[in-house]
């Protein structure tokens, strides 16, 4: 599909001007909120408290100070950093200079970084205290890699109160410039410009995909602007919202939350150690009123020792959950302890989440466990998003609207990135007929709600049927024994493959004998699903997971392919 350049017919012919036309960029939400709110709290973490006069200022300095260094259109700033002030401020500061800003997976190792930081031609790295040795680390192997042609990035240090001062001590003898000390190099009233054309990119983000080397998702000023405010009209957010940062901001831009709620006036809690204690603290604590998570998270708080839990909740607080599909029991469980949970779905490549269960008045008046059923699906396309379908993957048909026929989720609008930064292969493949295509396999249910069955190299085929590794993972997390469960394929003679369940165990259980667990869970597997979905093996022991808190599925389809084919099977 080519974008056809000839104006429509009008019934006039008034040009754009200076005054009636700008490009589209979050970065104006900021300059808003300082002079709406100037006194309310902005960002807080630990002891330090900001306001959005305060914010604004800072981000201005960081500004001021990158472009006072030749920073600016055509650089990118990497960011390596938990959640604290600075990855928000750079949110703003990085594309008020005109550059890019890339946050960058603090989980990730050395390697890892040394790539992402050599594809993207970091020109800064700005580094919280705690993981300087990591980028150190990650600086030595490229240099290591280039000899004597490596152009090391500026290197700033962000102290943190609430660490051990050693490590920020270590950074500077190392010659790393204190963080605070460079923004007092800006000018807190510095002018910056917006870009001039919305397509401008404003980030970049590697995928924690499990291909060979990530791809670097390109996001443009058009689409943060459209997601920020989708984001708040999805999720009932409130103008002056307290929002805690239990999501990541490295991951997906925090789904754009940083830039939404610099539209909404409202105070970001920062939390550097995310657990179930944490959050209910806050929640007590600093009036917190959302928080996104992932369902490894929401686990976590479900499953919290009552000492951590602070129950009942003192007001109704709202969470948003995408990252994986969330098996029905844990969205009913969060119900259950007052929590209101928005289900969405989507991708670093769709500016994060970009697909919602819209909920619908009438399922309240469902049983609970039908009401968590129907809750489960993704739902339909953010306000934002224009397209959204489910389509045959050989001829990019859409499948009928009956809830089992399986095809590809294909998105397109305005909310899709610009592509994958040097990789044109992958463009031409995620961008084909017009649609990008995200790799998930679902259904369309006779409402229109769209549901993801699984990503297309985790469905099972057992016997010639297809099996979705989600629905059989639904029906065994309802086992009073199950903490999490992962489910791949393990070759089979009989079958070709069969399903085999990796189990981590709740707190409390006896598993002294394995063996009885594992025929317990098949026994409560074959009550409840069809005969040839039941897994026929268990594994039992911690699941492994990517830097998002996503189970690494591939690991353990690794492990069950070393486990050796099945001989023969139970049907």
């Amino acid at each position: 599909m080519t974008m056809g350049s000839e104006m429509e017919a009008d019934i006039d012919d008034l040009p754009k001007n200076p005054a009636n036309y700008m490009a589209l960029t979050p970065l104006w939400f900021l300059d808003r909120a300082a002079l709406v709110h100037p006194n309310r709290l902005s960002v807080v973490h630990g002891p330090r408290r900001f306001t959005w006069a305060e914010t604004y200022r800072r981000c201005r300095r960081l500004a001021s100070a990158l472009a006072a260094r030749s920073i600016g259109p055509g650089c990118t700033v990497a960011v390596i950093a938990p959640n604290i002030p600075a990855i928000y401020e750079a949110h703003f500061g990085v594309p008020m200079a005109g550059a890019v800003l890339n946050t960058v997976n603090i989980r990730l190792n050395a390697a890892t970084i040394a790539f992402l930081l050599g594809h993207s031609s970091a020109t800064v790295v700005i580094v919280d205290q705690e993981f300087f040795t990591l980028a150190e680390e990650a600086l030595k192997i490229k240099a290591d890699e280039k000899k004597g042609a490596f152009k090391p990035p500026l290197l700033i240090v962000v102290g943190d109160e609430t660490c051990d001062p050693r490590a920020l001590d270590h950074a500077l003898r190392k010659g790393a410039i204190d963080y605070e000390k460079f923004l007092e190099s800006g000018d807190p009233d510095f002018a910056w410009k917006p870009p001039k054309d919305e397509w401008q990119s404003i980030a970049l983000g590697y995928t924690s995909g499990t291909t060979s080397s990530p791809k670097g998702v390109v996001l443009h000023h058009r689409g943060a602007y459209l997601m920020a405010l989708s984001c708040a009209l999805i999720w009932e957010m409130n103008e002056g919202a307290v929002y805690l940062w239990t999501l990541p901001m490295f991951h997906c831009n925090g789904w754009c939350y940083a830039w939404t709620m610099a539209a909404l006036c409202g105070t970001s809690i920062c939390l550097r150690q995310v657990t179930a204690k944490a959050v209910y603290s806050a929640i007590a604590k600093q009036g917190v009123t959302h928080f996104c998570a992932a369902p490894v998270v929401l686990n976590s708080i479900v499953n919290a020792p009552p000492s951590d839990a602070i129950l009942p909740l003192p007001r109704l607080v709202r969470v948003n959950t995408a990252g994986a599909a969330p098996p029905p029991t844990l969205l009913a469980e969060m119900t259950k302890l007052g929590f209101r949970v928005t289900h969405t779905y989507g991708l670093s490549e769709t500016f994060g989440p970009s697909v919602v269960c819209a909920w619908k008045p009438e399922w309240d008046l469902l049983p609970l466990d039908e009401r968590a059923r129907v809750h489960a699906r993704q739902g339909v396309r953010y306000v934002g998003l224009e397209g959204l379908d489910v389509v045959n993957l050989k001829t990019m048909a859409p499948v009928p609207a009956d809830g089992t026929t399986l095809g590809e989720i294909v998105m397109r609008g305005n909310v899709v990135m610009k592509g994958y930064l040097k990789n044109p292969k992958a463009n031409a493949e995620t961008f084909a007929h017009g649609w990008y295509h995200s790799g998930d396999i679902g259904v369309k249910h006779p409402d229109g709600y769209i549901e993801v069955k699984d990503r297309a190299k985790d469905i099972i085929i057992s016997g010639g049927e297809n099996i979705s590794s989600l629905e059989v993972e639904s029906i065994l997390y309802v086992h009073p024994a199950v903490l999490e469960v992962s489910v791949v394929a393990r070759p089979d003679e009989q079958w070709g493959e069969s399903p085999c369940a990796f189990v981590t165990l709740k707190d409390g259980v006896d598993s002294s004998n394995e063996q009885a667990l594992a025929e317990d869970i098949i026994k409560f597997g074959r009550a409840k699903m069809p005969a040839y979905w039941v897994p026929k093996s268990v594994v039992f022991g911690p699941l492994p997971k990517t830097a998002t808190g996503k189970i690494k599925k591939h690991e353990l389809r690794t492990k069950a392919k070393a486990m050796g084919p099945l001989k023969k099977s139970r049907l």
